[in-house]
This record gives C-alpha cells, sequence and structure tokens, in this order.
C-alpha cells in the first residue's frame, strides 16, 4: 500500500510480532504500573477509594440510593472486621505454635523427617512465625515431631 508516496505495510512480520510479543509479555510481568505495586486483591483500602469515586463522580441530578450507600457501608464495616479477625487468628497461631516449641524443652521428641525418624531431647528452641527445636545437633521444624515423652 502506497500513501503520500511512501511504502506502507501495516502487516507485521513474523520477526516483529515476535519481538513485540517479547516486550507485552515481560512489560505484563512487571509487578508495578506508573510505580504503584499491583494487587491481584482488593483490599479495604481499594474498597474505600471506589466508593469515595463513586460517590464524588455520582449525578447530582440522580444522587445514589441511601440504602444503596448505607448497604456498601456495612460491606466495608464487615470486610474491615473480617481483616481484623485474620489477624489476631494469624497472632494466636503464632503463640500457640511458639508455646507449643517451648513446651517441649528438655523433653525426649520423636522426629519424623522424610523415611528418617530422630529421637533425642530437646534442647533449645526458636521462636518465629516457623518455631525450630534442637535435637541431637540439628534444628527441626515443629511440624516433625510425632511424639513427646515426658521424661
Amino acid at each position: 500500500m502506497e500513501i503520500n508516496g511512501v511504502n506502507f505495510n501495516p502487516q507485521m512480520n513474523p520477526q516483529e510480532m515476535f519481538e513485540t510479543q517479547l516486550k507485552v509479555d515481560a512489560h505484563n510481568k512487571e509487578n508495578t504500573f506508573e510505580g504503584r505495586q499491583i494487587k491481584n486483591q482488593l483490599d479495604k483500602d481499594d474498597f474505600l477509594k471506589l466508593l469515595i469515586t463513586q460517590l464524588s463522580h455520582q449525578d447530582p441530578t440522580q444522587p445514589m440510593d441511601n440504602t444503596e450507600f448505607v448497604a456498601q457501608m456495612a460491606q466495608f464495616s464487615s470486610l474491615e472486621q473480617m481483616h481484623n479477625m485474620s489477624e489476631g487468628f494469624t497472632k494466636m497461631a503464632a503463640f500457640m505454635n511458639n508455646s507449643e516449641a517451648v513446651s517441649t524443652l528438655g523433653k525426649t521428641v520423636q522426629i519424623e523427617v522424610g523415611e528418617n525418624q530422630i529421637t533425642g531431647v530437646v534442647e533449645s528452641v526458636t521462636r518465629g512465625e516457623v518455631p525450630q527445636v534442637l535435637v541431637n545437633g540439628n534444628y527441626y521444624n515443629l511440624e516433625h515431631i510425632n511424639a513427646v515423652y515426658g521424661y
């Protein structure tokens, strides 16, 4: 096709298509957009931003129905309470795991790692998200303990 005396071909050759696809894929794999972190899920802040945007762009001659607004605020409140409960449960689970690990100090435990079974006295405990116990000079995750003996 010729436009104003210039040869113009709107079709890409296979090499150009391949290079373009590589660039598109690389761009899509980035986790940022215009300096903002891309998230896969909406959180309470996103919900509030959507609600504020909706309110600020509503038609003044036909404002949002009061019941709809109250329903959205109730959803927001429920979302925030569920988030707070989830954080509380996470903290409680970590505390319980740490307490369980500490309760094994000085006791004989049976640990199973793959096909191996190790028996020994817990000499030390590390705390944190994944508590570990020191048995026979090696650290093992708490989840690998099969049995605790009280002698």
